[in-house]
């Protein structure tokens, strides 16, 4: 398999046959890799049911991996290839991780048929909050702000 740096379409097909595999091995249908200057960095599928983990999904997985395997929080400089369209968790993993660039292969519709429909998140971001099935709601407390005071007071903060 040419993983050259100018064949996106062959990181692609390794993302596929990642996520073909882990349905095989009783996973999800998602995989992902991540790529730096046409080198792979990480791999990721998806672990929601074997690791008993709503967030475990490829992406996220592959930007765990990826993180650790550079040792920094952010992967600027790097694409994520990804079997099929980034559901919102995973488009805001990408976002805070700061990826250069996502690529995926199948898309919502194709997640949909699969019995993956994510059209419910899309649409319920695009609501109020208060039309949410989940209750998310502000409580303000004396000391709200004091984890935010301790941080800008703390000179050897990490900014991120």
């Amino acid at each position: 398999m040419d993983l050259s740096p100018d064949n996106g379409g062959a990181w692609l097909a390794r993302a596929v046959e990642l996520a073909t595999a882990n349905v095989a091995a009783g996973g999800g249908p998602f995989g992902a890799v991540i790529v730096r200057d046409g080198v792979l960095v990480a791999e990721g599928q998806n672990r929601v049911t074997r690791d008993l983990d709503p967030t475990a999904h490829a992406e996220v997985t592959a930007i765990r991996a990826a993180c650790t395997s550079l040792a920094t929080f952010e992967l600027t400089g790097c694409t994520l290839y990804t079997s099929c369209e980034p559901c919102p968790l995973c488009v805001s993993a990408s976002l805070w991780a700061r990826l250069d660039r996502v690529v995926y292969a199948a898309d919502r519709d194709d997640a949909a048929r699969g019995g993956f429909d994510d059209r419910a998140f899309y649409e319920l971001f695009d609501r109020p909050r208060s039309e949410w099935t989940m209750t998310v709601s502000r409580v303000a407390t004396p000391d709200a702000a004091a984890p935010f005071d301790a941080w800008l007071a703390n000179e050897a903060r990490t900014a991120y």
